[in-house]
């Protein structure tokens, strides 16, 4: 079923990144059990809710070949590992400052045999690796995320920070509009499922 559900809508998935994907499945269920990277209600639902949120990215954004990407608040590997499978040529930095999650993303990734992933239990602000572009979900309201990546964004080479939220967000892009240019992408126009209908990518820059 999640094969099925996955191929709709990346269809240049090759067999090995479907096992890889239906075997994050499996491992996100185990690690769950010990500790709680998904909501207990939502576990059942991991294919739509997390994997396939995750990749939704891929619609809007080709990142370039070999570019580093910094998953920001990443809890447990999300959106960075499904994108990491999807991205075989494209590095991944996953940040949390929960060391607890990171573990999770450390031994999920060596699991899924990912060589183009790190983890690092830090706070953003202090992580020195450089970036091509940022990603993160739905971690904190706009107006408080925001100061914590400003500096990566006044980067010359920076390309663009690309965060996924649900809800209506008028007042909080309003909130950050003056410093930031801000284009939003409604998830349900490329995706059929109820959960998308209200969800949204944005993409930012200074």
């Amino acid at each position: 079923m999640s094969k099925a559900l996955y191929l709709k809508y990346f269809s240049q998935l090759t067999q090995q990144q479907l096992k890889q994907l239906d075997h994050a499945q499996e491992l996100y269920a185990e690690f769950n059990q010990k500790i709680n990277v998904i909501s207990r209600k939502d576990i059942d639902q991991i294919a739509i809710n997390h994997i396939l949120h995750s990749l939704s990215i891929a619609k809007f954004i080709n990142f370039n070949k070999n570019s580093h990407v910094i998953d920001v608040g990443t809890g447990g590997g999300f959106p960075a590992i499904p994108l990491a499978i999807l991205r075989p040529d494209v590095h991944f930095t996953m940040v949390d400052s929960i060391r607890k999650k990171i573990t999770v993303t450390n031994e999920i990734s060596k699991a899924l045999n990912l060589e183009n992933t790190t983890s690092l239990w830090s706070r953003i602000e202090e992580v020195k690796t450089p970036s091509d572009y940022l990603i993160s979900r739905a971690v904190k309201r706009l107006s408080i995320f925001m100061p914590w990546v400003h500096k990566r964004l006044s980067d010359k080479s920076f390309k663009g920070l690309y965060y996924l939220k649900g809800g209506d967000l008028t007042q909080e892009i309003k909130e950050v509009s003056k410093r930031y240019k801000i284009k939003s992408f409604e998830l349900n126009k490329e995706f059929s499922e109820p959960f998308f209908e209200t969800k949204k990518l944005l993409f930012i820059k200074k």
